[in-house]
């Protein structure tokens, strides 16, 4: 089962556009480096000019699980170490599969 996960960031504000420059960098890294990686995404809040959020999905626990433990990754990670403003918050979802549908049940 797919696993999604929702990171909300707070940055600090004189990091912002350092933080956005290196992020889209590790993103790179992530889906070229890491299988199993389906989304790696970040994006920016209307409401908040330094709050960011990352949108992920991965094929299972499993790659999750891997996420993070790449050299690339965490090579890719040392110029953001500094950027947050505090710890992020990360939510887990559980994707939701439908059931395929067959030829005797109808499509709208």
């Amino acid at each position: 089962m797919a696993l999604g996960i929702v990171a909300t960031l707070q940055i600090k504000p004189d990091q912002i556009a350092h933080f956005e420059t290196h992020f889209l960098k590790l993103a790179e890294v992530v889906l070229r480096e890491e299988p199993g990686c389906r989304l790696y995404a970040l994006h920016r809040s209307r409401a908040a000019e330094n709050t960011y959020v990352v949108l992920e999905q991965y094929d299972d626990e499993a790659a999750f699980a891997l996420h993070g433990k790449y050299e690339a990754f965490k090579t890719a990670n040392v110029p953001l170490k500094d950027c947050l403003a505090g710890p992020p918050t990360v939510e887990l979802l559980d994707g939701v599969v439908e059931p395929p549908i067959t030829s005797t049940q109808e499509t709208v």
